[in-house]
């Protein structure tokens, strides 16, 4: 007979705990991701390109108009409110970016486990052409809130001669000085990137998830449902939470290729900024921005934070119509 002596037995303990405790986290993050699923599934059609799947919602007739959300988002930001203001005279075209909501990854899983790649703007912006293509869009007005700025930027770049206009909303698109929160930085390490995703997705509280979004609208106030509606644990699903974190740490190098081709584009741009926008600072994105691009409007919303598409919905809206008008769409 073989006696483990009593360091071993502590060893071997120790590592049982550990399994035990490593399943009880994959577990909880799997029912919570099942429930997610079910009380928040696709609200549109999934088009189908080389074994990935785009969600996309239509809404609308007129000129087409697209629209692209922002990091930690879905389509559903839109579908709030702006999108059914907007579907009496736009064909509103609503899509997941991937890794986000309904929207598979660029890149397959085993890619971003071992070197955590992020899918740059410019293949987002082409994966989404791809759903657009489907749909039968032709010459549309892009918008772009937030991250979603930068591939509505690569979109732009991708497709001069068939992009209408181009609206930024609190958008992305110039590098930014210093580093990224610690939150991100975490993520951006092997140990980050394997841990802190069902940690998260299995323990998340529900005030934390509020709180962190009523700072998104600050200084302005979340508006009531909007929580409800987006369904904020779409984003903490172990998955996606690791494509979105994966995205904004790679997202820098892009965009100083980016704005150095910015001056190229000669179609309207509107571009829209709350001067109180922290997350997002006004004067190192958006102010550049409309100094690169001949003719671009810059219109600066007084006291603004970073989701002006609900604070002020109404200057959206006439944003929307006057690149639609400059294009000759209306």
């Amino acid at each position: 007979m073989i006696l483990m002596r009593s360091g071993s037995r502590a060893v071997v303990f120790a590592l049982l705990i550990a399994l035990a405790l490593v399943a009880v986290v994959q577990w909880r993050a799997a029912a919570r991701e099942a429930r997610v699923a079910e009380t928040y599934p696709p609200s549109g059609q999934l088009i189908s390109h080389r074994s990935r799947q785009i969600h996309a919602e239509v809404m609308g007739d007129g000129p087409d108009l697209i629209l692209i959300h922002g990091a930690s988002g879905s389509l559903r930001e839109f579908t709030f409110d702006l999108a059914h203001r907007l579907k009496d005279r736009y064909r509103v075209v609503l899509l997941d970016r991937p890794g986000l909501g309904w929207t598979d990854r660029a890149s397959d899983d085993v890619q971003g486990l071992l070197n955590r790649a992020a899918e740059s703007p410019a293949e987002q912006a082409a994966m989404l052409q791809v759903a657009a293509d489907a749909l039968d869009v032709e010459n549309p007005i892009v918008l772009g809130h937030s991250f979603g700025g930068a591939v509505a930027m690569a979109w732009a770049l991708s497709r001069p001669e068939d992009t209408a206009a181009v609206v930024m909303v609190a958008g992305v698109s110039q590098p930014w000085p210093g580093e990224l929160d610690w939150q991100y930085r975490i993520m951006d390490t092997a140990l980050g990137h394997l841990m802190v995703p069902p940690l998260v997705a299995a323990f998340a509280p529900d005030p934390l998830v509020r709180s962190n979004v009523e700072a998104i609208f600050a200084p302005q106030t979340m508006p009531e449902g909007y929580l409800e509606h987006i369904g904020a644990d779409l984003t903490l699903r172990r998955k996606t939470f690791r494509a979105n974190a994966e995205q904004i740490n790679g997202l820098r190098p892009h965009v100083v290729e980016m704005s150095q081709r910015y001056p190229s584009l000669r179609m309207p741009f509107e571009i829209l900024h709350g001067t109180a926008d922290e997350i997002v600072p006004m004067r190192i994105h958006s102010e550049p921005l409309a100094r690169q691009i001949p003719g671009a409007v810059l219109t600066r919303l007084d006291g603004v934070g970073h989701m002006p598409q609900h604070v002020v919905p109404d200057d959206v809206e006439a944003a929307i119509d006057r690149a639609a008008a400059r294009a000759g769409l209306r």
